[in-house]
């Protein structure tokens, strides 16, 4: 495994950082606990010493499973990454969408970054995670309807109490980072990047890159579809988020399918899966810190983490970025 510090900060960060969407079960279909918990354990051993995780998954189950996790990993070894700012039990701020919880249950989420409600959520986390400090507390979401510097003095106020150690933000253009410097500094960005999704290659890694911000790149597997499993009629699970998702529709799956058949034959000369390919190529890329990569169960976990035992040469990644390019 690699280890990456984050911006200026003293959290150094494995490169493939545990990704504990999937493992809260919500809008994935279901969750196995115990799988998610021994996930993140076989991940601890193979290197993989960062865990990313957020309240909203699974209204609080992901961050359970991640604070069952802890009892058998040494806490000062590891690196958690939380996240605040999305309230399913409270209907303030921005309304983000409809949605459902676990049991079924229908609920409506809102994104929301207020003082006292930061301050609730992050008392909420740490029972949860069973810690007495959070590494990097993430906004999740801009929130529109509070200022931005009475958020990012709360979270300064958190670091002061010693609850969290470096903030950061989550799907933030470069104009809202800069915004929030004024009152705050912060030390990474998590946002979407893949090889099907490169938006923020534009503005927002650059802005990183010459401030010196980590980024944390979520969904690097764009949510399996670089996984090369996923074909046109593939069914997904009741409550799964993906059978709605525009890179899901057909179209989509075939195009990116195209690019995949192109890099296959370097995973197999290289005896990886093509997810192990996407993800050592991701890291590859200028401004890329690390790659949040999910996992059900301890196989794909270790799958994941084995990434990092690739070696790809210049040739063999300009040959990779022209297929990107061409998709």
């Amino acid at each position: 495994m690699e280890y990456r510090y984050l911006g200026d900060s003293e959290i150094n960060a494995s490169v493939i950082t545990f990704g504990a969407w999937a493992a809260g079960g919500w809008m994935w279909g279901s969750t196995d606990r115990k799988d998610a918990v021994e996930a993140i354990i076989a991940a601890y051993e193979v290197g993989v010493t960062s865990i990313d995780t957020a309240p909203i998954y699974g209204q609080g189950t992901s961050e359970e499973i991640v604070g069952e996790a802890l009892k058998d990993i040494p806490r000062d070894k590891t690196q958690i990454l939380t996240k605040f700012g999305m309230r399913w039990d409270l209907a303030q701020g921005d309304f983000a969408f409809h949605s459902k919880m676990n049991n079924g249950e229908d609920i409506e989420i809102f994104k929301f970054a207020g003082k006292e409600s930061i301050i609730h959520e992050c008392e909420q986390s740490l029972k949860r995670l069973g810690t007495d400090y959070i590494d990097l507390y993430q906004i999740h979401w801009p929130d529109s309807t509070t200022p931005l510097d009475e958020t990012f003095e709360a979270v300064a106020q958190l670091i002061e109490q010693g609850k969290i150690r470096y903030a950061g933000v989550c799907n933030y253009n470069a104009q809202l980072m800069a915004e929030a410097e004024k009152t705050l500094p912060l030390v990474s960005n998590q946002i979407p990047f893949s090889m099907v999704n490169r938006g923020v290659e534009e503005e927002t890694i650059p802005y990183c890159i010459k401030h010196n911000k980590a980024v944390l790149a979520y969904s690097p597997l764009e949510r399996g579809l670089l996984t090369g499993k996923i074909h046109v009629g593939h069914q997904f699970q009741e409550g799964d988020h993906r059978a709605k998702h525009p890179h899901f529709q057909p179209d989509f799956i075939e195009r990116t399918n195209v690019l995949l058949e192109r890099i296959k034959p370097l995973a197999d000369d290289k005896g990886v899966t093509l997810a192990q390919l996407v993800l050592r190529w991701t890291v590859e890329r200028p401004g890329i810190t690390i790659a949040l990569a999910g996992a059900r169960n301890a196989e794909q976990s270790v799958q994941n983490a084995k990434a990092m035992d690739i070696l790809l040469t210049e040739q063999e990644i300009e040959f990779i970025n022209a297929v990107v390019d061409a998709f």
